[in-house]
Parts: C-alpha cells; sequence; structure tokens
C-alpha cells in the first residue's frame, strides 16, 4: 500500500466513524495528496479519544513513519553547543530526533481539537498519531482531574523521531499581565520536565517556547525564566542531561542568542 492509498484508507475510516465529522469535514477537497493529507490530519484533531481497530493503528503507523521521515531528522549531533549542555535550534520540534520533546498542552492533556490549527500542541499529536491522544486521556482520568500548571507528564512520542514527549501545562496571561505567580509556574513547568526527564533517566530534552504562542506569555521574559530555570536545575542537580531550547519564530530566536551569549 503507497501513501495515498494509506490517506485514502485513513479517511474513509475516520469520516465513517462518526455521522457528524462528516458533514463537519465537507469543505475540505481531496484533489491531491497534499489536500488529503491536510483533511487527515484536520479528522486527527478532531477525533475524540475513542479506541480504534489495529488495522488502523498499523495503516497509520505506516502513513507516519514515512510522512515523518520524508523531512530532514535533526539529532543532537547536529547541534552546535551554545553553553555547557545547552543547545538552541531554530525549526520544527517534531523532526527532532531526541530522548524527549516537550509539548505546551492544555488542561484537557487531549491535544489541541481544532482542526488543522498550527499550535505546538496540535501538530505533535498529529505526527505522532492517535495513541497519543488515547495515552493522554488514560492518564487524565487515573488523576480524576485536569493536568495542574507547572507540572508533567510523559508518554512515548509512537511515530515521532523522538521516544518520548512530556506534556506540561504553562500559566495563562491574561488582560491582568505578568504576575510574579505566573512566572513561578512557568519556572515549575521547566523544573517539572527536568526532573521527570532525569528521573526516566533520559539523556536529551527538547523544550518548546511554553506558554509564548496561545497563552501570550511575553516572549523576552519567558525565554529568561527558561534559561535561568534550566541552568539552575543543572547546578543544582549535576543533571546531565543535554538540553535544546528549540525555538520556531525568529524573534524567539534572537532573544535566545542574546540571553545565552550574556556572561554571568
Amino acid at each position: 500500500m503507497d501513501q495515498e492509498a494509506r490517506l485514502d484508507y485513513l479517511i474513509d475510516y475516520l469520516l465513517n466513524e462518526n455521522p457528524n465529522t462528516k458533514e463537519q469535514m465537507m469543505q475540505y477537497k481531496t484533489n491531491t495528496v497534499e489536500e488529503k493529507i491536510t483533511l487527515f490530519w484536520g479528522l486527527c484533531n478532531i477525533r475524540k479519544p475513542d479506541p480504534v481497530r489495529g488495522e488502523f493503528t498499523e495503516v497509520q503507523d505506516a502513513f507516519l513513519t514515512q510522512w515523518n521521515n520524508e523531512r530532514h531528522v535533526t539529532t543532537l549531533h547536529d547541534l552546535e553547543a551554545a553553553g555547557p549542555q545547552l543547545y538552541l535550534w531554530q525549526g520544527d520540534i517534531t523532526s527532532l530526533a531526541v530522548d524527549a520533546i516537550v509539548n505546551a498542552a492544555n488542561s484537557e492533556m487531549l491535544g489541541c481539537t481544532q482542526a488543522n490549527h498550527h499550535c505546538i500542541d496540535n501538530i505533535i499529536h498529529t505526527r505522532s498519531g492517535v495513541q497519543l491522544r488515547l495515552d493522554c486521556d488514560v492518564l487524565i482520568k487515573e488523576q480524576g482531574r485536569k493536568e495542574p500548571i507547572g507540572k508533567a507528564k510523559i508518554t512515548k512520542a509512537y511515530n515521532l523521531p523522538a521516544n518520548y514527549v512530556i506534556h506540561t501545562v504553562g500559566p495563562f496571561i491574561n488582560q491582568r499581565g505578568v504576575s510574579p505567580l505566573k512566572e513561578q509556574l512557568l519556572a515549575s513547568s521547566y523544573y517539572s520536565c527536568l526532573a521527570l526527564a532525569d528521573e526516566n533517566q533520559l539523556g536529551s530534552l527538547a523544550f518548546c517556547c511554553i506558554s509564548t504562542g496561545e497563552f501570550n506569555f511575553p516572549n523576552q521574559r519567558a525565554a529568561e525564566i527558561a534559561i535561568q530555570t534550566v541552568k539552575k536545575y543543572i547546578r543544582n542537580t549535576g543533571s546531565k542531561l543535554h538540553i535544546i531550547f528549540n525555538v520556531f519564530k525568529d524573534e524567539d530566536l534572537k532573544i535566545y542568542q542574546s540571553i545565552l551569549t550574556q556572561r554571568e
């Protein structure tokens, strides 16, 4: 089965799984492979964490493995150190072949459910596969409540080049702006991810810019907190973790470059 045949199977399965889905996704065209990928992506986003048949998982995994590997995959060895155990890299975090990547999750921990939304939560869940949402659903049901801000959970990464995904809910900044408590909660998100990575004996961890996207945390202050927290953690614990600060926007690249080159 080639990639387009896999896509056709996956789309057909997802459209027929729920009668309401067909009507919701009728505006999507499927004349090209790219259009089919867009539809598949959207269908995965809106799908609830319900069990799937084994055949679906097999076809999905084959499709996602090839789709993910069609991009250039970056490893830790491809990166130039920005300091002891620290690296800065601009690009799509889902193309990093490291031990774990950090997902800026929401409190439901089920991924973004807005079809084709370009937030990191959406992209990680889409390229990982439906198993990631199922795992997160189990974690939330087991704890019996939404995920608290500043904590972290770990799951497999399934079809991503990384081995694991560490999920954390950062603070949301509303019209009141940044407060000392919100700064502490953001630092806690970074610390919790680091501690969880060490607890699972990981060697490398890639951080996204937690809370700076949909959660509105100012980019400059968020970067300062991220770097300060990571350096303090390494210094205080003696951790051997290799940390990648992953940025996507040019603005964040410049901010991180400026902070990382400052003398302490």
